[in-house]
């Protein structure tokens, strides 16, 4: 008898491990927040104890600052998003080694360091310039000319003297507020250090980290950006947040799209019917064929959590069960990162994606081998002030420049 009531202390106890408290998230996809936190409240119910999710991202700032503010409140989540190398060495120090978790074998594109796995793949995204194909196709201008600047440049002098004729505001939805640094400074960047580089090339990126600019390179990265920001809506551009650029795209209002395939919730909200798709950036003279496609972050487990049981079981959930894959793919709209998902996304720019990659047109996402102070605070004002009209073209590629050997003496 002492023995069975042992045993079912033991379980109550257990029982009432999981269920006290909370577990957190902090995740830096506010495009997703409604849905991950419908699904971590089901979850949560099930697994008897509360998930709150905090999402930061977009136009609410920076994840970064808010999880070092956090951290020394000794408030850390029990589970956090990091976006990249960087940012994983950042935390490396609480990040938990998850190398022998059930879900591991079954993805590719985990954060691997060392080789040992750190974090937890989000999704697969991908990006290119997002076109309304119906458009394209009224003002008699095929996709497959979209490789390279020129082949923009004319598209978008056509599709400008067509603005009334289509019932549009602008050819391309832009943004390059300072808060939208995500889309300047980190994906547009992007451009500069991996358009037209065989998947996993750095180096681009490793002449910059060193100082090295390759000017020409540079040259033509500003060609291109200009050329964005000369045909976007200026007031989008300025001071347009994440809803306004992906609904100038979604209502019909500008035939391009500056993101990516995470838009697809946003565009099917707004009801948009039109056929769209990816085309690759233009940001050279020479013809490129691929698009940015790869994990966009990744989830880990804070090692000095005291929920470590429910963190782990947050994630295996996530990846193995029913719930976890209707929410992934038919709820958030995302590509799921995992073998065992048979789902597929509705979403057009999510099919997109899926057929540049199956094709093997991909490019690396390389920004994140540079540091997030880097990217918001050196980079972002540099975009910022050239799409304001305060600095000429050849003063965004000096600033860029200097940047990149001011960042090498760090």
């Amino acid at each position: 008898m002492k023995k069975f009531v042992l045993v079912v202390m033991a379980l109550l106890a257990a029982t009432m491990s999981f269920a006290a408290g909370k577990l957190t998230l902090m995740q830096n996809k506010p495009e997703i927040d409604a849905q991950l936190k419908a699904y971590a409240q089901a979850w949560g119910q099930k697994n008897g104890v509360t998930v709150v999710v905090k999402s930061i991202g977009g136009t609410s700032g920076g994840m970064g600052p808010q999880l070092k503010a956090d951290y020394a409140a000794g408030d850390m989540p029990d589970i956090f998003a990091f976006d990249g190398l960087e940012s994983y060495k950042e935390w490396e120090g609480v990040i938990l080694d998850l190398s022998n978790e059930p879900w591991v074998k079954n993805t590719s594109v985990a954060f691997k360091y060392n080789n040992k796995i750190f974090g937890f793949p989000v999704a697969v995204e991908g990006w290119g310039m997002a076109y309304n194909a119906d458009m394209l196709a009224k003002a008699g201008i095929d996709p497959k000319t979209l490789v390279n600047y020129d082949g923009y440049k004319k598209a978008f002098e056509k599709l400008d003297s067509m603005k009334a004729q289509l019932g549009i505001n602008s050819v391309v939805s832009m943004a390059a507020a300072v808060e939208m640094g995500w889309v300047t400074a980190h994906h547009n960047f992007n451009s500069l250090l991996s358009n037209g580089l065989p998947y996993g090339d750095l180096s681009v990126v490793n002449a910059l980290l060193a100082g090295n600019v390759d000017m020409q390179r540079l040259q033509e990265y500003a060609d291109w950006v200009e050329l964005l920001f000369k045909y976007a809506d200026k007031s989008v551009l300025l001071t347009g947040n994440y809803d306004a650029q992906v609904g100038a795209f979604a209502t019909g209002k500008a035939v391009f799209l500056h993101q990516g395939n995470w838009t697809d919730p946003n565009i099917k909200g707004a009801n948009a019917t039109f056929k769209m798709a990816f085309a690759p950036h233009g940001s050279m003279k020479k013809a490129t064929d691929g698009i940015f496609v790869a994990a966009p972050s990744f989830y880990a487990i804070n090692k000095e959590s005291k929920n470590l049981a429910l963190a782990k079981k947050f994630l295996v959930d996530l990846a193995g069960t029913p719930e976890g894959a209707q929410y992934m793919v038919k709820e958030a709209g995302m590509i799921p990162a995992f073998s065992t998902i048979k789902l597929n996304p509705d979403g057009q720019l999510s099919k997109s994606v899926q057929e540049w990659a199956a094709a093997g047109k991909v490019y690396s996402w390389n920004q994140y081998y540079f540091s997030g102070d880097f990217r918001d605070k050196v980079l972002t004002p540099i975009y910022n002030q050239f799409a304001a009209g305060k600095i000429t073209k050849a003063q965004f590629v000096d600033l860029m420049a200097k940047a990149f050997k001011d960042n090498a003496k760090k």
